[in-house]
């Protein structure tokens, strides 16, 4: 009996040895993995990893989750956003407990190892945001659990695997902003738990599978920003649980069936725009109730407006830009019962009517309102005003007419304002002054008259102001040129703005364009001008400036065209002009200058120099034809006089002159 308690005792004690030998062996396969993983790492600025030691159990390490069942296996590696970068281990497909492998928002680059592939009870593998590269291994089908694939932000390249339609559990298929190229693989049609569908951003050709269609808890496809043709699949218009549906940026054609507002009941954000869809967007669309956005926008629409627009409770977005739409613009009195309604664009359409008061009973919730390029006509209204959440108004290139009204100002929360091309009239409100966050304004191309408002001086946050193209005279005050935000366009020319230009336009110093051309300013061009360093073009031409070509200018290196034609400049050709070096363009014609002209810089381009009607300047081209004189004249016509010239060298040249130019021909 003893004899065999002993026998029994030593099986159990082996089957114990063998145990405890398998599971330490199994425990160190996970630790060894990990410690792979961390060598493979070359970067760790926030030394997350520094703790990844022998000081303790690796379950206990940063970013490390062991299994209840099986405690001492790894069933979670999570690191996201953790600074890291280096390649990722191969090694990582040893830890065969893992079901949640997350490396989101850090620097890893190199391939995705085909290892990965041995995980097969993984359930969530995220490495987004990263630089991996090369191909997706096609054995991740052998993943068989998988719940969520993502690989968004990388560098991947090469066809997305047919083999991923395999995994019958993947929930989520998240492959945006890659390189991917090929075609949409028809079998992810099997993928019936599929609920997310993300491709956008890649090099995607070929028609949306009509296998798509199978997916009947398909909820969000995001096909945008590839080169998709064809026509998108009539069944997959028929999916009614789709909530987010965006296939931009491609090459669809086609149209929208008449009944998809009443297909797809749950939709919440449809975008088309950016494709080659025709015919007329269906009267149904009022009947998708839950809709929030809709993106139709340079597309190939025609006929009217969607009726009934009102019934959209929901919608916050409207997007119908750069189509060929045919209606009045009733449709915004049925927008007013839109609470919720943010944005309404429909530039760049046919829409011809009266713009209607009802504007000013649009939610307090919209804050852009896009309709320039259309045939709108008659004033603004003052209802207008009521909109104090507006931050865009884009109304040019329309036929408006009237003045603008003085409640204007009451759009405090404006910071975008478009009027450009209209026929509006009257003097521009100084209430203007009280848009304190505005950063662009477009006025130019209208019959505004009078001063320029010096309330303008307190939109301390314009970058782009535009003016051009009306009546306004009087001086440019000072308050108006102390606007030092302005670093884009000053644009004042083709008014009657007179007097004489402050030497505070030295304000502008971060600005890259000034043009105050076809005006009446007088006196001499402010030295302070020399203050705006990153001026790239200046016009002042057609005016009465007079005196000498400063020489402040020459500290305008980055200065790209000048333009100072047609004033009273006197003095010689300065020579700092020659040492420029980015000028292209030098325009001095029609001055009183003197002197000779310079031969280096920009003047050893021709084509680029224009000096003609300054009668005492003098230089290689006036000698070789003495002095434009009647005797050198060999013809004449409506653009200009030919003179015959001679060279240093014995031959002749001809030279047209005209009124802003000499031509070597």
């Amino acid at each position: 009996m003893e004899k065999h308690m002993a026998i029994i005792f030593l099986f159990f004690h082996a089957q114990l040895t063998l145990w405890t030998s398998s599971a330490t062996q199994t425990n160190q396969t996970d630790r060894l993995a990990l410690i792979y993983f961390k060598d493979s790492v070359d970067e760790d600025s926030l030394e997350v990893l520094s703790s990844w030691n022998d000081s303790s159990h690796h379950c206990e390490w940063p970013g490390i989750v062991c299994g209840g069942r099986h405690p001492k296996r790894v069933t979670s590696l999570n690191l996201m956003s953790k600074g890291l970068g280096g390649l990722l281990s191969p090694h990582v497909g040893n830890l065969s407990f893992l079901r949640s492998l997350v490396l989101q928002n850090n620097s890893f680059h190199g391939k995705i190892p085909q290892s990965i592939g041995h995980l097969f009870r993984l359930r969530h593998l995220v490495l987004s945001n990263n630089s991996f590269s090369g191909q997706m291994p096609t054995n991740l089908s052998q993943c068989s659990n998988l719940e969520v694939l993502n690989l968004i932000d990388n560098q991947l390249v090469g066809k997305i695997p047919d083999e991923l339609g395999s995994l019958s559990k993947l929930q989520a298929l998240f492959l945006a902003k890659n390189n991917l190229t090929g075609s949409i693989p028809h079998s992810i049609g099997n993928l019936s738990q599929l609920f997310s569908l993300s491709v956008i951003r890649n090099g995607l050709q070929g028609e949306i599978p009509r296998k798509l269609s199978k997916l009947r808890g398909l909820m969000n496809v995001q096909l945008a920003f590839n080169q998709l043709t064809g026509k998108i699949p009539l069944a997959i218009f028929n999916m009614s649980n789709i909530i987010y549906f965006c296939a931009s940026d491609n090459q669809l054609r086609g149209s929208i069936p008449p009944n998809f507002g009443d297909t797809l009941p749950s939709l919440s954000y449809l975008d088309f725009s950016r494709n080659m869809f025709i015919g007329v967007i269906p009267l149904s669309l009022s009947n998708a109730s839950n809709l929030q956005y809709i993106s139709f926008d340079h597309n190939g629409f025609h006929g009217p407006m969607p009726a009934n627009l009102g019934r959209l409770k929901a919608l916050e977005g409207m997007f119908l830009m750069s189509n060929q739409l045919r209606d009045d613009f009733s449709f915004i009195t049925s927008l007013t019962n839109c609470s919720m309604l943010e944005i309404i664009g429909v530039d760049n359409n046919f829409l011809d009517g009266l713009f209607p008061d009802s504007i000013g009973n649009l939610s307090n919730s919209v804050r852009l309102i896009s309709m320039s390029s259309n045939t709108m006509y008659g004033t603004i209204p003052p209802s207008i005003g009521n909109l104090f959440n507006l931050s865009f108004l884009g109304l040019s290139n329309n036929s408006l007419s009237g003045h603008v009204p003085s409640c204007i100002g009451a759009l405090y929360n404006l910071r975008n304002l478009y009027l450009s091309i209209n026929m509006l009239t009257g003097e521009i409100p100084s209430s203007i002054g009280n848009l304190t966050l505005l950063s662009l304004l477009y006025l130019s191309f209208n019959n505004f008259y009078g001063e320029i408002p010096q309330s303008l001086g307190n939109c301390k946050q314009l970058i782009e102001l535009e003016l051009s193209n009306n009546n306004l005279s009087g001086p440019i005050s000072r308050e108006v040129l102390s606007l030092s935000t302005i670093l884009i366009i000053f644009n004042l020319a083709h008014n009657q703005l007179s007097g004489s230009l402050s030497s505070q336009v030295g304000s502008l110093t971060d600005l890259l364009e000034l043009d105050l051309s076809y005006n009446k300013l007088m006196g001499p061009i402010p030295s302070s001008i020399n203050e705006c360093l990153l001026l790239g073009h200046l016009s002042l031409a057609v005016n009465s400036f007079h005196g000498e070509i400063p020489s402040a200018l020459g500290t305008l290196q980055g200065l790209q065209e000048l333009d100072v034609s047609h004033n009273d400049l006197s003095g010689e050709i300065p020579s700092f002009l020659t040492q420029l070096i980015n000028l292209k363009y030098l325009n001095l014609s029609s001055n009183k200058l003197e002197g000779e002209v310079p031969k280096e810089g920009v003047f050893l381009n021709a084509s680029a120099v224009f000096v003609f009607g300054n009668r005492n300047l003098c230089g290689e081209l006036s000698r070789a034809i003495d002095g434009f004189t009647k005797n050198n004249v060999i013809g004449k016509g409506r653009y200009g006089t030919i003179y015959k010239g001679n060279t240093e060298e014995g031959s002749w040249l001809g030279l047209k002159c005209s009124t802003w130019a000499i031509e070597v021909l």
